[in-house]
């Protein structure tokens, strides 16, 4: 994972699910890897098994992440998504799909789903903050009005079209 430390890196706090999440996240992007994996010792503060996950190092995409196992205290919220931007549907399809395997529906609306994990995602196309704040005011009401239509999965030919006034 390289011995340069990167200046600004998400933790996510898990129950007891660290290992199990980054293992799935890095199976769905691609150029990611888990890295360092710390265990707890046998004088935790936590009250955590000794030997088992504290904290697992991993990068989506090249981008670094903590996952944490810190115990039922905290949880997800939609306060925090990640943002995947998609250069055409077949990628926002797949994203999309294995994301939202097993995750909330309910919080499925205008691209945005929330994983098994609990953990919120948006999943658009590259071209939609293009879109919103482009120049002509016109343009960009018409995509937030298709957008904010949409109930799931983003269709970008839809937003296109809007775009485009079709």
């Amino acid at each position: 994972m390289g011995s340069k430390i990167q200046r600004i890196t998400p933790n996510l706090w898990f129950d007891s699910q660290a290992e199990e999440a980054a293992k799935f996240y890095t199976s769905v992007f691609p150029n990611s890897e888990i890295g360092r994996i710390a265990r707890y010792g046998k004088d935790n503060r936590g009250g955590a098994a000794e030997g088992s996950v504290m904290t697992v190092e991993f990068r989506l995409d090249g981008q670094p992440f903590v996952a944490l196992n810190g115990g039922p205290h905290f949880t997800f919220n939609e306060a925090i998504s990640f943002i995947v931007h998609c250069d055409d549907q077949d990628e926002l399809d797949y994203y999309w799909e294995k994301l939202a395997e097993g995750g909330d529906e309910r919080a499925q609306v205008c691209g945005w789903l929330k994983d098994k994990f609990g953990v919120s995602w948006q999943i658009v196309p590259s071209r939609l903050s293009e879109m919103v704040s482009g120049p002509d005011p016109e343009r960009s009401e018409r995509v937030m009005k298709a957008l904010l239509r949409t109930k799931a999965k983003i269709d970008i030919r839809s937003l296109e079209q809007a775009y485009e006034g079709e």
